[in-house]
């Protein structure tokens, strides 16, 4: 059901425009000044139609058409001015204003449908364009295949998270993810079956992930974690997580029970040492060749020791945490 806001401060024509507009099968909602008209058409549910008296108390209808204007939202009200005016004159400084029609009081029945028919149409017609852009802006950013953050999507995050970082003083961690031996499970059981393993390895993590935690595909098998605010230790054991994740259970696809493992490179942006974004990236794969060389199916973190780097295992960066706060708790 269509809501339209009337703005009428004459008792009886706001009462003849309610019941008019109610016998119609429109939804109404009555106020009875511009000020009260433009207060409830900030609000988030707001109606799209608006029927305006020209001149009223406190607020008239000219302004809360310039208000409206003036904000650009969106989606569109489609504001109709309701006035005794019949001169041209007046009739552009209406739709100056930022009405987009105007009827002459008294109104008739017939003429005001057609001009609010005429609205819904205008609405209707927007928010399909409204639905467009955002399938363009979806299918721009987004990969088609799991739903992620498409590559120059998770780099802008990316980008966009290393100067929050920089800023505040905080770190930061990246992981690139591996899918081992993909190739063989697309020659062993064909491209359809890769395709689900990948969306069900996409739907093991996001559940590990906080919500402001970014997720993005690489590349082919490959994926790229952006994690605010985590220091080597929780981003190793983020890893972790994702890794026992994955490979604990066979995947199912197209009959058959695929076991998928994967091993992941981990690097962390520390402010007292900042590095850019391709630094950071290039960090993380190294340690990530580093887990595929020693095996797969594991994590290694891109550590800096006496300003040197380093790579280390999960279980290493574990061990060492469970030593430190033994040390500390005097166990």
């Amino acid at each position: 059901m269509v809501q339209i806001l009337i703005a009428e401060d004459d008792p009886v024509s706001r009462r003849l425009l309610e019941i008019t507009l109610r016998k119609w099968g429109y939804e109404v909602v009555v106020t009875c000044d511009g000020e009260e008209a433009w207060q409830r058409l900030q609000q988030e549910d707001a109606p799209r139609l608006a029927i305006l008296d020209w001149m009223m108390p406190k607020m008239d209808g000219l302004e809360v058409c310039r208000k409206v204007r003036a904000q650009k939202a969106e989606p569109y009200t489609y504001l109709i001015l309701l006035t005794a005016k019949g001169q041209k004159e007046d009739i552009v400084a209406g739709l100056e204003s930022g009405a987009d029609d105007y009827v002459t009081k008294p109104f008739h029945a017939h003429e005001l449908r057609v001009r609010l028919r005429a609205g819904e149409r205008i609405l209707d017609l927007q928010a399909k364009l409204i639905e467009a852009r955002e399938a363009l802006r979806v299918q721009a950013t987004h990969d088609f295949l799991t739903g992620l953050w498409n590559r120059a999507a998770i780099f802008d995050l990316l980008r966009q998270e290393l100067a929050r970082a920089e800023r505040e003083k905080r770190m930061l961690a990246i992981a690139v993810m591996d899918l081992d031996h993909f190739k063989c499970i697309n020659d062993t059981y064909g491209h359809l079956v890769g395709d689900t393993v990948l969306r069900e390895t996409v739907q093991r993590i996001r559940p590990l992930l906080r919500i402001y935690d970014a997720l993005g595909r690489y590349g082919g098998e490959e994926f790229l974690l952006v994690l605010p605010g985590c220091d080597a230790l929780e981003a190793v054991r983020v890893a972790e997580r994702i890794r026992v994740e994955i490979c604990q259970t066979p995947i199912k696809a197209e009959g058959k029970e695929v076991a998928v493992t994967c091993s992941l490179g981990v690097a962390i942006f520390d402010p007292a040492r900042p590095m850019d974004m391709d630094a950071c990236i290039r960090t993380a794969d190294r340690a990530l060749y580093q887990a595929k060389s020693n095996g797969r199916n594991r994590v290694e973190l891109a550590a800096t020791t006496d300003g040197k780097r380093k790579f280390l295992s999960a279980h290493e960066v574990l061990a060492h945490a469970e030593q430190d706060l033994s040390y500390r708790t005097g166990r």
